[in-house]
């Protein structure tokens, strides 16, 4: 598959307690970064797979969201919108990480792509 998914993530209104429940479900440990005033994003990786983070999101809707890999992040959003797409969020940079950028696709359904640093 070309475009893989990347990396999973969660927003939720109870960080300490959805690290709880993934942690007794799946064995899940934890990282915690300190965002600043964005707060704490607590990052996993399972043994196999993508990997993913969490975190709370004040007034965000709880749910996860999927990221997908992409070589040109700025290629990738154009023909996302040129394709009906509606770019919620990016390109936007992740310090010493890579870039993303959120979309909805012409459906309503919410995904992201990343582009590795």
């Amino acid at each position: 598959m070309a475009n893989p998914f990347v990396h999973l993530e969660l927003n939720t209104p109870d960080l300490a307690k959805a690290k709880e429940f993934y942690s007794a479900l799946f064995g899940w440990q934890f990282q915690d970064m300190d965002m600043g005033p964005a707060g704490i994003y607590s990052t996993f990786k399972p043994e196999n797979g993508p990997g993913g983070g969490m975190m709370t999101m004040p007034g965000g809707n709880p749910g996860w969201l999927a990221y997908v890999g992409v070589e040109d992040i700025n290629a990738a959003t154009e023909k996302a919108t040129s394709l009906g797409a509606k770019v919620c969020m990016g390109p936007q940079e992740v310090p010493n990480v890579g870039r993303f950028t959120i979309i909805t696709d012409p459906t309503g359904g919410a995904i992201a792509m990343f582009q590795p640093k």
